[in-house]
């Protein structure tokens, strides 16, 4: 694909920074993205038989079809009822991304999927899940860093806590901090830093209510993802069906997720509006994308 005409690049640069690259280097730096989401039909099975995406008229076309194209090659382990394999509806969220080639063109893919435990109606899972499932009980501000203000430092912390059968927080990691501010490798690591302090600081004085019925109910400790974001100058999240434009940071395992860090899917992928529990997704057992 030529270009993403349907991308707003909102990158900025940090305030009196001397940036050294070419454009063209600096471009490669960038990635695009957006997150689909919607519900896939599962067969007894495991086979995919359908797909209902959120808001279809808000997507690009190209999208679209790459999704649609995707889901007849989805095969998951079966989802077991009191012991039996069921048909169900389990809730959707893609990440896709557009990575420029050398030669300016845009290639789209997919890079990671959850796919929640949704084998309830709706009706049944709004009765049910809410004590169920690890929620957030008490939110208090997390602070901007001044000197991350200052610079104008702006991007998305993505936030994995260990939450104990009190409701507090045990230990929280930064896993990941995209950025939208653009600076020498070394301010876009101090960048970094201070969203992440400020990030993991704020998520460690929430309080959580652990599951109180269900699967989870006699865990010692319950793990999920927090997404925070950076923002300055009231500027929004895109809309969904938009392209993200970010800069990448390396990614930190939470070290009590490092032994089993297959079945914890992808950081990007939390809630951003809540709390994404980690671990607890249907199991996708081919390829998100056929090569």
């Amino acid at each position: 694909m030529r270009k993403l005409a349907w991308v707003a690049l909102l990158l900025v640069f940090a305030a009196g920074t001397s940036f050294a690259q070419s454009p063209a280097a600096a471009r490669k730096l960038i990635e695009h993205s957006m997150v689909v989401t919607g519900h896939v039909l599962i067969e007894p099975d495991g086979s995919a038989s359908g797909l209902e995406l959120d808001q279809p008229e808000k997507l690009p076309a190209v999208v679209t079809r790459m999704v649609e194209g995707a889901v007849p090659g989805w095969r998951f382990e079966p989802v077991l009822v009191d012991g039996e394999p069921r048909k169900v509806k389990a809730r959707m969220s893609l990440r896709l991304v557009a990575n420029m080639l050398e030669n300016g063109d845009y290639r789209i893919s997919m890079r990671s999927g959850y796919f929640g435990k949704d084998a309830l109606s709706p009706d049944e899972r709004g009765a049910v899940e809410r004590s169920s499932i690890l929620a957030v009980a008490k939110q208090t501000r997390i602070s901007y860093p001044m000197q991350a203000a200052r610079v104008g430092a702006q991007g998305t912390v993505y936030v994995t806590v260990r939450v104990g059968r009190d409701g507090s927080v045990l230990d929280a990691v930064a896993e990941q901090v995209n950025l939208r501010t653009r600076g020498t490798p070394r301010q876009m690591e101090s960048m970094r830093n201070m969203l992440a302090r400020s990030a993991v600081s704020g998520v460690r004085e929430w309080t959580y209510a652990p599951p109180t019925s269900g699967d989870l109910v006699g865990e010692e400790s319950w793990s999920g993802r927090v997404t925070v974001d950076f923002t300055l100058d009231g500027e929004g999240r895109p809309e969904y069906g938009q392209w993200h434009a970010y800069i990448p940071g390396p990614r930190a395992i939470a070290p009590w997720l490092v032994d089993d860090l297959g079945a914890h899917g992808s950081p990007d992928l939390a809630d951003p509006d809540g709390l994404h529990l980690v671990g607890q997704g249907l199991k996708l057992l081919t390829p998100l994308q056929e090569s």
